[in-house]
């Protein structure tokens, strides 16, 4: 199934969207870093933030509020309230503070399990009796179905619940989405974003947490990251030159490169690009948070207005 997988100093873990669906956050140190990893089901929403803010380690709960149908959650410490998409205190004591991001993707176990074979993943016996196999939100990421409980006005460039990619935030110049659609296409989006070249991954390997009613029988919705395109001073162009089976290489050496980042094979094995913090959501929960984001299509247009540009 499914996972959001990170990585700080060595330490590699593995938390399956099979519990997040569940519990949403879960509370960790990693690399010896404070983290909080979260996901909201209804937004789709994979995100994992430094818990640490101004010298004091925050432990979040869910506030069992919404809203854009996000999840809000709450500091244990202030019961500061915070909105999951974006990481900024929205009520309380800590209003207007920002958690810093940390790096993820979400890709699949076994995807994970070859990447990081000392990696460690998060267990289904947390102490509380859920069916960790069921999906509570069964058919619920049929894209163009309207979001549950949210009032806000459907941005119409990207169907509702289609999944994107995204880079940046609420006050970037200019935030970028990729929609699953189009980058499952080319498997590959290499784009500048603020001045620096990344590269966008797209492969099959990742199953829908929210689709069929057992999450392993579900759709391959594919697994995502983002990385930075330069290795030892050199801009590489990533290409997937075929088929969704097509291994992901970079044209300037031939190397093969996995949805992690890792050079698997070619001149560069063993090479691994530098993550870049980026978002998973749903394309409704997205655009209502950063409705100034751009959306890259798989023809190398860049739309700002729903036009082609």
């Amino acid at each position: 199934g499914p996972v959001i997988a990170l990585e700080i100093d060595g330490d590699a873990r593995a938390y399956p969207l099979a519990v997040l669906t569940w519990h949403e956050i879960a509370n960790d140190v990693v690399g010896g870093v404070p983290v909080t990893v979260t996901f909201c089901p209804l937004c789709h929403t994979a995100l994992v933030y430094d818990r640490s803010l101004d010298g004091t380690v925050h432990d979040f709960g869910v506030s069992g509020n919404l809203r854009f149908s996000d999840m809000v959650m709450y500091d244990r410490q202030t019961e500061t309230w915070w909105q999951q998409a974006t990481g900024i205190g929205i009520v309380g004591e800590l209003t207007g503070a920002k958690l810093g991001f940390i790096p993820s993707q979400l890709i699949g176990l076994d995807q994970f399990a070859a990447a990081y074979p000392d990696g460690v993943v998060m267990s289904r016996d947390t102490g509380h009796r859920r069916n960790y196999g069921v999906n509570p939100y069964a058919g619920y990421d049929t894209p163009d179905q309207q979001p549950f409980l949210f009032a806000g006005v459907t941005d119409g460039r990207v169907a509702a619940k289609e999944r994107v990619v995204t880079l940046g935030e609420q006050d970037t110049e200019q935030p970028i989405s990729f929609p699953y659609s189009e980058l499952r296409t080319t498997g590959v989006a290499n784009v500048e974003f603020e001045g620096e070249p990344v590269v966008a991954m797209w492969t099959p390997g990742a199953l829908s947490a929210l689709d069929g009613t057992f999450i392993d029988e579900s759709e391959d919705t594919g697994a995502t990251g983002v990385f930075s395109a330069v290795v030892d001073g050199v801009t590489l162009t990533f290409i997937r030159d075929g088929d969704e089976a097509t291994p992901i290489t970079d044209v300037e050496t031939g190397s093969t490169w996995d949805v992690t980042g890792r050079a698997i094979d070619g001149p560069l094995a063993g090479t691994i690009l530098e993550p870049v913090p980026h978002g998973d959501h749903f394309w409704f929960a997205w655009a209502a948070f950063v409705p100034q984001t751009t959306i890259w299509t798989a023809d190398g247009t860049i739309s700002l207005d729903g036009q082609a540009g």
